[in-house]
């Protein structure tokens, strides 16, 4: 599955790698339900970390539609709210 960091570009990811990102998911959910900053700056770092590092860069002129896309890491609370579906930032 194709994930694109916004600002950063995309990554391939193997649908192995879902769950565990969904359990990062809901973790910055609640960050963000719960309205820390702290632990919202957590949350973030550690799901775009996870996905960089599990994440098969794609070369930058490869055309192909992302699947999910995150926020970039300096994004506000507010901004990744905006973003989040019923399910996440990653549904499912």
């Amino acid at each position: 599955m194709i994930v694109r960091i916004m600002g950063e570009g995309q990554v391939d990811l193997t649908e192995a790698d879902l769950d565990l990102l969904n359990s990062y998911d809901d973790a910055l959910e609640r960050a963000i339900e719960s309205g820390d900053e702290a632990t919202f700056r957590k949350a973030l770092h550690d799901l775009l970390e996870r996905v960089r590092q599990d994440g098969e860069p794609l070369s930058p002129d490869a055309l192909k539609p992302s699947e999910y896309i995150l926020p970039h890491a300096d994004a506000s609370m507010e901004e990744v709210r905006e973003m989040l579906q019923d399910d996440g930032l990653i549904p499912g």
